[in-house]
């Protein structure tokens, strides 16, 4: 609220409300915190009449100016409110760009997605014959929307650079997918599950997309069921939930810690039957190069075969990116070393905007670095936070086995900051929380980073069989890696790179800026905000491929004219010509260094400026030796072999060539967005206790960039983000 110039944010706790005063002090913005409005007021008048402070936003009103108005117009009071809102949000002082039109529909917030239903423009049965369609991707959302799309009656092409389509790295989920059943009777709801995706994302996510998201929700388990998903089940038979981070209900369906597979399997038994059935093309070991525009719209795709390296045109009247996220810049990810930001990355240099790169998500449970060659990092569900204890030893360098520490002598740090939520926490806070401790010397193993996971609480509680029907492949994979046994001994985990909420921009439609270019799942921005909560990945993979792609291509569709366009226009020829010279010239630099070198060098780059913790300083420095890196690996990488049959190396030097451009986007997002939120936390902006500050007169916004060129920086749009349903609050779990 406003009081007299002052912004006065009411944060919920667990023993109630308390109030937080936004002010500069000596130039310097800070917040105080105060238990009751009063008090929160009775400062900003002390402070008004003190002249310490310079009020934010400052601004009069007149109440009888007001009511007179309302008297003579006879406007009602919510009339007059949206009026109020439209006009602060014009004179506010960020710019807001006018080429991102988001098409959110008017109307309430719980009929936006009906009604937008029945207003699309639709294709009729004998025409969708017609059309083409390009899915690249065959995870959970690739795979549901070209079956989907198939089903409707389009042709469709799919395409993978795996050698099946169910190798997607979606089978890599384990911990289960979020819906709004509420079987377990404790609470939950559609507006439940949408509050909490918006808090756990920071508030900067749109929310007409998060209530569609949760509104599908209840029909993706619908679906799955019908296809023979094998969830888990109570001893009666229903279905069975369990808790994730940032909620306090239990709406997270599973199938043990493979839950991934099994919801990708469903989707891959969907894809083949409508493959049996002629109605898609699959193009298996392809891989997309360059996407093709005609006339401004996008028409086609570049691809390369893996085994032989032959480069083929591909044309379509619309192109689907289900291509997964960036992740991998850092180099160690839980991310499988094929995924890449290429697709993506193409795609916004053929002009469409990439929307906020910087926001990344650090997982908190995955087993730590053992090496400085190590290739890939692996996750432990967050699931296992449900039944395990996070903890440190209460001394530093204390290097006793976990279990010769005694109780009194151990720090539950979690449970001690967030009484409230505890070790579910969402991933921002549970990452941060656990570098926190280890940078303080508090850290276990032999590096020093890494924090226990414990399981003997609930051992003794249920019983070890009870455990290891809940978590015991994840067990097994722990200790096959490991050698220990997380029965007898706490894990160890740290926190990992696992999942980017930035992505493509895209309206409400999911298109891009680039009319006929669509981008969905983990490819795009739409859904998480500043930070996704768990289990909602394969929520939002399997929402934008069964049921809100195919909603909505329609309306593209339907008035897009067919044409004879071929492989043969220049545009193909021209994009193929690129791609061929790119891959050349990558063969023809014959240095000393190789591609991993770079790739492990861009990596801890990122990793250590722009990685769970950013500042001014360190994210300049890393745009200073960003450039350098870039230029040495153009000047000095080796990549044997010819460009005409398999080459694994010329693979990865091709996506890594991206990575190298593309994380300079990341930087510049990173440093302009001069607040903390969610998985984006600046040093620079942080509460006296160490949590995030977000800048909501600043930056509520989507910042969506357009690429300039090399070595040039990138144009901004912003998005305004506004909230009807929600209120803005500084998030707390305590």
């Amino acid at each position: 609220m406003k009081y007299k110039g002052f912004n006065i944010l009411e944060i919920e706790k667990v023993k109630g409300s308390i109030y937080q005063l936004d002010m500069n002090v000596n130039g310097k913005r800070t917040r105080r915190n105060f238990s009751t409005l009063l008090e929160a007021k009775n400062e900003a008048d002390k402070i008004s009449l003190s002249n310490e402070t310079i009020p934010i936003n400052k601004s009069i009103s007149n109440k009888e100016e007001v009511f007179k108005i309302l008297k003579e117009s006879g406007l009602g009071l919510d009339e007059l409110s949206d009026f109020y809102k439209s006009e602060q949000n014009k004179n506010k002082s960020v710019n807001y760009s006018e080429k991102l039109k988001s098409n959110i529909p008017n109307g309430k917030m719980d009929e936006k997605w009906s009604d937008h239903k029945f207003n699309v423009k639709l294709v009729n049965p004998a025409n969708k014959r017609k059309y083409k369609i390009l899915v690249v991707g065959t995870g959970l959302a690739g795979a549901s929307a070209a079956a989907t799309l198939a089903e409707l009656g389009y042709q469709v092409e799919s395409f993978t650079y795996s050698d099946s389509p169910r190798r997607a790295h979606s089978i890599a989920a384990q911990g289960g997918i979020n819906a709004a059943k509420n079987y377990p009777n404790d609470g939950d709801s559609v507006h439940r599950l949408f509050y909490d995706t918006v808090k756990g994302g920071d508030y900067r996510s749109r929310e007409a997309n998060v209530h569609r998201l949760a509104e599908v929700s209840n029909q993706i388990i619908d679906h799955c069921v019908a296809q023979g998903i094998p969830f888990a089940r109570e001893y009666g038979g229903n279905l069975d939930n369990r808790s994730f981070g940032g909620a306090q209900v239990s709406r997270t369906f599973y199938a043990r810690g493979q839950t991934g597979q099994q919801l990708l399997l469903g989707a891959y038994g969907a894809l083949q039957k409508e493959i049996a059935k002629d109605n898609v093309k699959m193009h298996t070991r392809c891989e997309l190069i360059d996407i093709v525009v005609v006339d401004g719209k996008a028409r086609g795709i570049i691809t390369r075969n893996l085994v032989d390296g032959s480069i083929s045109r591909h044309v379509g009247d619309a192109v689907v990116l289900a291509t997964g996220g960036y992740g991998n810049v850092f180099y160690l990810s839980t991310n499988a070393m094929n995924c890449n930001a290429s697709a993506a990355w193409r795609a916004c240099k053929r002009g469409a905007l990439f929307a906020n790169p910087c926001f990344t998500q650090i997982h908190p449970t995955c087993i730590p670095v053992h090496g400085d060659y190590q290739s890939k990092l692996t996750l432990m569900s967050e699931s296992l936070r449900n039944d395990g204890r996070i903890w440190v030893p209460k001394t530093k360098g204390d290097q006793r086995k976990p279990k010769d520490i005694p109780e009194n002598e151990r720090d539950y740090y979690l449970e001690r900051k967030y009484p409230s939520f505890g070790n579910l926490v969402p991933r921002d806070l549970a990452s941060r929380n656990a570098k926190e401790v280890c940078d303080a010397g508090y850290g276990v193993g032999s590096t020093g980073d890494a924090v226990y996971l414990d399981f003997s609480d609930a051992i003794n509680r249920l019983g070890k069989d009870a455990i290891k029907a809940k978590y015991g492949n994840l067990f097994e994979m722990y200790n096959r890696i490991t050698d220990d046994d997380p029965y007898e001994t706490a894990m160890m985990i740290y926190p990992a790179v696992h999942y980017t909420m930035g992505g493509l921009w895209v309206d409400y439609n999911l298109m891009t800026t680039i009319p006929g270019l669509y981008a969905i799942g983990e490819a795009n921005f739409s859904d998480h905000g500043a930070n996704r909560l768990g289990a909602s990945a394969l929520m939002q993979g399997l929402a934008d491929g069964y049921f809100v792609l195919p909603s909505t291509i329609n309306n593209y569709l339907a008035e897009h004219k067919l044409d004879n366009l071929d492989d043969q226009n220049e545009a193909f020829i021209s994009a193929e010509k690129e791609v061929f010279d790119k891959l050349e010239k990558l063969l023809s630099i014959n240095g000393t260094k190789t591609v991993d070198d770079f790739h492990r060098e861009l990596g801890k780059l990122m990793w250590n400026q722009c990685g769970m913790e950013r500042s001014e300083e360190g994210l300049r420095k890393a745009l200073e030796e960003l450039p350098k890196i870039r230029e040495e690996f153009w000047k000095n990488v080796n990549v044997p072999g010819t460009s005409n049959d398999l080459n694994q190396a010329l693979e990865k030097a091709n996506r890594v060539a991206d990575f190298l451009e593309f994380a300079e986007f990341m930087l510049i997002d990173a440093l302009d967005r001069e607040e903390s939120c969610g998985g984006h936390f600046r040093v620079e902006s942080q509460t006296e206790e160490g949590e995030a500050l977000r800048n909501d007169e600043k930056f509520a916004y989507v910042a969506a960039w357009e690429f300039s060129g090399i070595d040039k920086k990138p144009k901004l749009h912003k998005e305004q983000l506004v909230f009807e349903e929600v209120k803005l609050s500084q998030r707390s779990y305590k």
